[in-house]
């Protein structure tokens, strides 16, 4: 099924010190009768409608945009958000009544410490919440962990927790190095080669308690072992509405946008299957970390 990414805008409650779209906040958030136009478009080639900004639970128009893409047709809408008003049951009970019904919420550390610390809010008890009010309504949630400098080391441990709160998706993203993450690149952004044993770890715990654990932006060559978990072999097509334009392929937008590969790459038995690198971290630190592996 094709998915509508939809940048509902970009204003949030938080202020993580790697978020993407950071660096956006000054637009400010999109309409009600914009959303319900991209809406209109959305529905006419994809099944999936995703909420996401910015933070698409504090605009008070939110269940009226969810009931309108119920109404018009979409089979599964899915919030993605920072968690914080799922703390509030009666949120979770009008969000799901308005049709939506799968929920991707974004958890960075194991303790309120680390959690608050990325995020720059108090919000760790408000996602843990959230995220077991969701549970108790027997809803779709999966997870978003940003692998950071902060807490890579403290994955196994974030993936543990998730794992507790009976998630049905943990995916472990390392940080793409755009928005607030560029400008703060030697505060958040890790060597890969230090983040893959505890990634590793994390996958093995999955593993173990039969739970999905996934990991997104780290080639094939760091992970050949866990390549089935890698994220990007099972992302669905996806047409994002972003700040006024629309990407109509995603993956092809990241590949010859985002992404890049080293030329000794090509000899790669992985080559045409593996994504690369998001292009800031190369551009840093090189090549030297990434390996051939053998036809």
């Amino acid at each position: 099924m094709k998915k509508a990414d939809i940048k509902t805008g970009f204003l949030c409650n938080n202020n993580c010190f790697f978020c993407v779209q950071g660096h956006k906040k000054k637009f400010g958030d999109k309409s009600t009768a914009e959303l319900k136009n991209i809406l209109d478009e959305a529905v006419k080639d994809c099944e999936i409608a995703v909420f996401t900004g910015g933070e698409p639970t504090i605009r008070k128009d939110i269940l009226e945009l969810v009931k309108y893409a119920k109404e018009i047709g979409f089979k599964t809408i899915q919030i993605q958000s920072n968690g914080r008003m799922f703390a509030y049951s009666d949120f979770c009970q009008k969000m799901i009544a308005a049709g939506a019904n799968e929920f991707a919420l974004a958890l960075h550390g194991h303790t309120a410490e680390l959690h608050n610390y990325l995020t720059q809010t108090e919000s760790f008890r408000q996602i843990v919440s959230g995220i077991q009010n969701l549970k108790k309504l027997n809803q779709v949630v999966i997870t978003n962990t940003v692998i950071t400098k902060s807490n890579y080391r403290y994955l196994p441990g974030i993936t543990r927790l998730l794992l507790s709160l009976d998630v049905d998706q943990a995916q472990l993203a390392f940080v793409h190095a755009i928005g607030a993450a560029e400008k703060n690149f030697d505060k958040v952004v890790p060597r890969m080669s230090l983040v893959v044993p505890y990634i590793e770890r994390s996958l093995c715990i999955g593993e173990k308690m039969k739970k999905n654990v996934m990991v997104e932006g780290i080639p094939v060559c760091f992970l050949e072992k866990y390549k089935k978990c890698i994220s990007e072999y099972v992302i669905p097509d996806t047409k994002i509405f972003d700040l006024g334009i629309t990407i109509d392929d995603y993956k092809k937008s990241r590949m010859v946008e985002g992404k890049s590969k080293a030329l000794a790459c090509k000899k790669c038995k992985y080559f045409n299957q593996c994504e690369g690198s998001w292009r800031e971290y190369p551009e840093k630190f090189g090549w030297d970390e990434f390996r051939v592996i053998k036809k």
